[in-house]
């Protein structure tokens, strides 16, 4: 919360309006998702390391070879404790738009009417990109399943997938990943065993306690 921008209505409407999706129960049928991304630099050891021995820990050298990055797009359902990490070459509309699709198309969410996934406001993360990247008719399919609700600006502290990505980063990303492959095998690894956890985020900021930090109240003229 150390970035806010001048308490506007807007801002409020739209922080409200995440915060009552979050205190929604939870239900199957419309389940809530938040999603974010987040860039990865790949690096490579210089000298190969030398493994532990009897009275001799693990060595390796301080150098190493930059690799590219890779991006890490992660959908998590905080009240149902699921989330899933896709690795992508790249963070373009196109590539938005194919994990949003794949989203949808999950068994998981199967019988769901609608799929409500908050997001901040990227510029690729809106229904433009579904439609840049698909022909009509299959982004207006997607559109029908899939609602978009996006934080204030400014405020992408109010998406828990950004607590998610924290986690990803200290359990599974932290140090030295040499390639996609080792990146991909370490995420399916950690996303598995949080899945198999049912690990969830207990959100406790309410919309009573936003009221009380921005010092306003709902008869406040904010003009």
């Amino acid at each position: 919360m150390w970035c806010i921008p001048k308490v506007t209505p807007e801002f409020i409407n739209a922080m409200e309006h995440v915060l009552d999706l979050y205190a929604k129960p939870y239900d199957p049928k419309e389940p809530v998702v938040c999603f974010d991304e987040k860039s990865k630099q790949l690096l490579k050891d210089a000298r190969a390391a030398q493994g532990a021995k009897e009275g001799r820990v693990r060595r390796r050298d301080y150098e190493y070879i930059r690799n590219g990055t890779r991006n890490l797009f992660l959908a998590v359902e905080p009240k149902g404790g699921w989330r899933n990490v896709t690795v992508t070459k790249t963070r373009k509309r196109k590539d938005f738009a194919q994990e949003i699709w794949h989203i949808a198309r999950l068994p998981r969410y199967a019988k769901a009417s609608t799929i409500h996934i908050v997001l901040d406001n990227l510029n690729t993360h809106s229904e433009k990109s579904l439609f840049e990247a698909f022909p009509k008719k299959k982004a207006e399919a997607i559109c029908k399943r899939v609602k978009f609700h996006h934080t204030p600006k400014h405020a992408s502290w109010l998406n828990m997938a950004e607590i998610e990505l924290s986690i990803v980063e200290r359990q599974c990303t932290k140090g030295r990943i040499p390639d996609e492959e080792s990146l991909v095998k370490r995420t399916n690894r950690w996303q598995e065993d949080r899945n198999n956890a049912h690990a969830l985020i207990n959100w406790k900021f309410t919309k009573e306690d936003a009221r009380k930090v921005f010092k306003y109240s709902p008869l406040t003229n904010l003009s």
